[in-house]
């Protein structure tokens, strides 16, 4: 038996407009002037103002636009519909996609050239092999990845090969034509299932009686594991020879590439990345003076040739096809409306956060000393601004400032506390730098275990237990100290 009842429901819902203002804000300045381009091609409602015009301000338009007899427009059929088929991409593709969907696709921001597998492809043509063999040839390098190695266990390609190709051929062949074929294909070590592998393709290239070389090639190959964990006094034992020899040996070593595909572009796309500042600071007479980039702060209007169509349009009741072009024309323009809203409100938003980060780190952005920054987290610059945290982490999410001592990304600008001997609060930030000199400055032939690296801090008046400096150490990509060992 149905039944009916009420059902009181408390819900919260961002608009459109929200969700776009919210895109808008993360954007760094090369993915702003994109959107903006895009925008201004998809909206001719909307204008940039020129330098000598900026007097005509948006908001003296604003007034004059809504009392232009859009609101005499009569129609038959539902408004919203109609403006929600011609909607702009700016209210819809939010909505449609998380930011990790979002596509690159400037062509002034990417750079074509010869990809490592059309570079393959050209050499393997000219080798004299049979047709079969030169398919098979072809998939395996289709299946390199864009270090140059194969990845994948033969079985499979074998196994790929007969489903896809219909090639029905054996492991002992494919083997074969990569051994025989790809791997001695340019550049040495292409084709390489592994680093050990790929290194010895390349030492083995260099036709040498050189001492060093051949006594490379040997580690390699019979001695790679304990290359690998630098146990060096193992070497040095089981050749029997000099520190001296094995340091020539390790130099030769160096020379080689561990991803010989790297001097490629990624199947003929790369992306270009140069780094644009979204922020400039300055220092003048001790004081910290932030301002946007000019390229994040334009001038934008609503185009006064449209706002007059429109009113010649909205005065002709009578004919269906002038009302059409009225609605549309009036959508036009409530998107320009809006767009610029947004504009503003990012603007304001984006210099309102840097302001702030530079009051609470005014110290660093004086002295340009890392140890002066202070612990700072999200929720101290969402207290100043009064904005949330999430938009906090928008606005400073891929986003870089010039300043007086060079270009600064703003995430490393945040960090927690700790407590040191004196019971004040210290960056963590300021302990890593610490931690970097210390190692810095260690002996490399007996690097400094992280046991000692507690004792060392703990005298410098920071007590961190040994599992946090590990942590430190890893977030800042140095290895365990026998990987550090030097000879």
């Amino acid at each position: 038996m149905l039944k009916q009842h009420l059902q009181l429901k408390l819900g919260q819902k961002l608009a459109p407009q929200q969700i776009q203002l919210m895109k808008l804000i993360q954007l760094h300045t090369l993915e702003f002037e994109e959107e903006l381009e895009r925008e201004l091609e998809e909206n001719p409602a909307l204008e940039i103002v020129k330098e000598e015009s900026k007097e005509d301000d948006f908001s003296s338009l604003e007034d004059s636009y809504e009392s232009e007899g859009t609101e005499s427009i009569e129609t038959d059929f539902d408004v919203d519909q109609y403006l929600y088929d011609d909607e702009p991409n700016y209210k819809t593709a939010s909505s449609n996609y998380s930011p990790d969907d979002e596509e690159f696709d400037n062509e002034s921001l990417l750079t074509e050239g010869q990809s490592l597998y059309d570079y393959l492809l050209e050499q393997i043509h000219l080798v004299n092999i049979s047709e079969e063999d030169e398919k098979i040839a072809e998939y395996l390098i289709g299946n390199l990845d864009t270090d140059g190695y194969l990845r994948r266990e033969i079985k499979s390609i074998v196994d790929d090969l007969a489903f896809s190709q219909g090639i029905y051929t054996t492991k002992e062949r494919v083997d074969d034509i990569l051994e025989n074929y790809i791997q001695k294909l340019d550049p040495p070590g292409v084709g390489a299932r592994g680093l050990q592998e790929c290194l010895l393709l390349q030492i083995e290239k260099k036709v040498s009686s050189d001492k060093a070389v051949s006594l490379a090639a040997n580690i390699l190959r019979y001695q790679f594991d304990a290359l690998t964990n630098k146990h060096y006094n193992k070497i040095i034992q089981k050749y029997d020879i000099e520190e001296e020899d094995l340091r020539d040996a390790l130099d030769e070593i160096s020379k080689l590439s561990p991803k010989v595909g790297g001097n490629f572009d990624t199947q003929t796309i790369t992306i270009n990345q140069e780094i644009i500042p979204d922020f400039v600071i300055q220092v003048k007479d001790g004081q910290v003076l932030p301002m946007l980039n000019s390229k994040n702060a334009p001038t934008l209007r609503v185009s006064e040739e449209y706002k007059d169509i429109l009113t010649t349009y909205s005065h002709d009741k009578n004919s269906s096809e002038h009302k059409q072009a009225a609605l549309f024309i009036k959508q036009k323009l409530d998107a320009a409306k809006w767009y610029i809203d947004a504009i503003n409100q990012r603007q304001n938003t984006l210099l309102q956060t840097i302001t702030a980060i530079v009051k609470f780190q005014k110290d660093y952005f004086i002295t340009g000393d890392e140890k002066s920054l202070k612990p700072m987290i999200l929720k101290d610059i969402a207290d100043i601004t009064g904005f949330d945290i999430s938009t906090i982490s928008r606005v400073v999410k891929s986003k870089y400032a010039d300043t007086p001592n060079g270009i600064i990304y703003l995430k490393d600008l945040f960090s927690d506390s700790l407590t040191n001997d004196d019971g004040e609060e210290v960056s963590t930030k300021e302990i890593k730098t610490h931690l970097q000199e210390v190692i810095s400055k260690e002996n490399k032939r007996k690097p400094l275990t992280d046991d000692a690296l507690v004792m060392i801090l703990k005298e410098q008046g920071y007590n961190i237990a040994r599992r946090t400096i590990a942590k430190y150490r890893e977030q800042l990509n140095i290895p365990v100290a026998r990987l550090r060992k030097e000879l």
